[in-house]
């Protein structure tokens, strides 16, 4: 007799029948176990929340009062017959794979993640399964990162001859996660880092939890920024181009994104230089992570589905597509703290 699925795909998430419950849900659940703390993962509305104990910060910041139950990454959990851990991503802060467990069949769910280890969140591990659902935002060959340390060098020396020629440079990231883990390698020698309030209460939450030590300023209405020559600004992607960036003068203004490593790209941004850098898995290491976990069964979910479901079959896999409403790293919008 054939056993049904650990885990299943229906209108309001992916939802296990074993232990009722559901994964970064959609829609209001009773219970939602939650991988990470970005918008399309962690929503408002359930009953109640599971996720790390590095996450549950975040979450409580951008939900407000919740019900949130907090775990420590490998800790195991029996929820009804099934018995789940929460395991590094190395996506952001605190973002974990979720494994799930009944009768000895495992399954897990990636989550959004990344295989370089960015300083500032626990470096992925793979974990052993046998059916893996993986996101595959930018699962095209065409995405292949540069090293970390290659791309912060380019950022630094772009800082510095902004800051020699009178401009103040401004960084386009997102709010948690890619504004922190920059803030971790750029170079205060060359001038004060500062951070739009949006990154301002993420990096306050991270110092907090020692995480992150916060060495930037935030920018409120009345900070005097004509003191601050040579300064590096941190705004969430919509701040470009707008009327809040008349305050420091003349300003040269980029966008750091893996959608850069695309041609065409960063004039849809108004930047006026794009840096590749994502806190996700290019074609590489999607690939790394699947083979990791020894899984015959892959789910695709959000971003280049079918090209890389379609690989996967063709390598030897038995990979399918599932539709889900995840976003991923985006161009037309910010991604919440």
């Amino acid at each position: 007799m054939r056993r049904a699925p650990v885990l299943t795909f229906t209108k309001n998430g992916i939802y296990c029948p074993a232990g009722d419950f559901y994964i970064d849900p959609w829609r209001p659940v009773e219970r939602a176990l939650i991988t990470h703390g970005h918008a399309d993962h962690a929503r408002s509305g359930h009953r109640r929340y599971l996720a790390t104990d590095l996450a549950g910060p975040v979450m409580q910041h951008r939900l407000g009062k919740i019900d949130l139950d907090a775990v420590k990454y490998g800790q195991t959990r029996q929820i009804g017959d099934a018995t789940v851990s929460f395991h590094p991503a190395g996506h952001v802060p605190g973002s974990a794979q979720i494994k799930v467990e009944v009768s000895g069949e495992i399954w897990v769910v990636s989550g959004d993640y990344k295989t370089e280890n960015d300083g500032l969140s626990d470096p992925f591990e793979p974990v052993a399964c046998h059916s893996f659902i993986t996101e595959c935002t930018f699962g095209m060959p065409v995405f292949d990162w540069q090293p970390q340390a290659a791309v912060m060098a380019q950022i630094n020396d772009w800082w510095a001859n902004n800051a020699a020629e009178g401009r103040t440079s401004v960084l386009g990231a997102y709010a948690l996660g890619k504004a922190q883990r920059l803030l971790v390698h750029l170079n205060p020698d060359i001038g004060p880092i500062l951070s739009h309030t949006a990154i301002a209460k993420t990096n306050d939450i991270l110092d907090r939890q020692s995480i992150l030590t916060n060495n930037s300023i935030q920018v409120t209405a009345n900070l005097d920024v004509k003191n601050l020559p040579g300064a590096l600004v941190l705004a969430p992607p919509s701040a470009l181009g707008s009327a809040w960036l008349r305050r420091f003068g003349p300003v040269s203004e980029a966008v750091v994104s893996g959608w850069m490593r695309l041609r065409g790209v960063r004039r849809r941004r108004n930047a006026e230089r794009g840096f590749v850098l994502s806190d996700h898995a290019d074609w590489k290491g999607l690939l790394q992570a699947v083979r990791a976990t020894g899984a015959e069964n892959i789910y695709t979910t959000h971003g280049y589905t079918d090209v890389f479901s379609r690989y996967l079959n063709e390598i030897g896999y038995h990979a399918q597509t599932v539709k889900t409403e995840f976003t991923g790293e985006t161009l037309e919008q910010d991604q919440a703290p």
